[in-house]
């Protein structure tokens, strides 16, 4: 079987950013240093990584489609407790994204600003989340999509 170079760019990612959550001790929540791995499922699909420094964290989306797209976004990210409880936090924040587009032998190149809002809740060593995001292409054509998802974050 004959893989394209979207498969090959999404195996490698995602096995990229296991790696490097490899070997790392299990703590209680997040604190400045932590790295949070895990998946999103939505528009798109795809494998998450958050470094988190306090503010910004810097989240990582490697992420993808059945329309052969696959792309990369990052999104310095800000969050704060949602009300008195620490362990459901709104976030936000502005990024860019970079995609690939594969057609049947004519690829395209898709790079955009995007931002993304959501809301976290954290249970111990891990999160859940929901979010949205709106994305602006700027390259080759301008076109504007939204899109988010549902994801587990595991922090070590």
């Amino acid at each position: 079987m004959k893989y394209s170079f979207l498969h090959r760019a999404a195996a490698f990612t995602a096995t990229a950013m296991l790696c490097a959550a490899l070997g790392a001790p299990v703590v209680a929540q997040r604190a400045p240093g932590n790295v949070g791995i895990g998946f999103q499922l939505g528009d798109p699909s795809g494998v998450s990584l958050q470094l988190y420094n306090g503010e910004p964290a810097w989240d990582f989306l490697a992420a993808w489609d059945f329309d052969d797209f696959f792309f990369l976004n990052l999104h310095a990210l800000y969050d704060r407790p949602l009300g008195n409880r620490r362990d459901f936090i709104l976030f936000y924040g502005p990024g860019g994204f970079i995609g690939f587009r594969d057609r049947r032998g004519d690829d395209d190149i898709v790079i955009g600003v995007s931002g993304t809002i959501g809301v976290a809740y954290l249970i111990e060593e891990f999160e859940i989340y929901a979010r949205i995001t709106p994305r602006l292409s700027l390259v080759p054509e301008t076109d504007g999509d939204v899109g988010g998802g549902l994801g587990v974050r595991f922090w070590f």
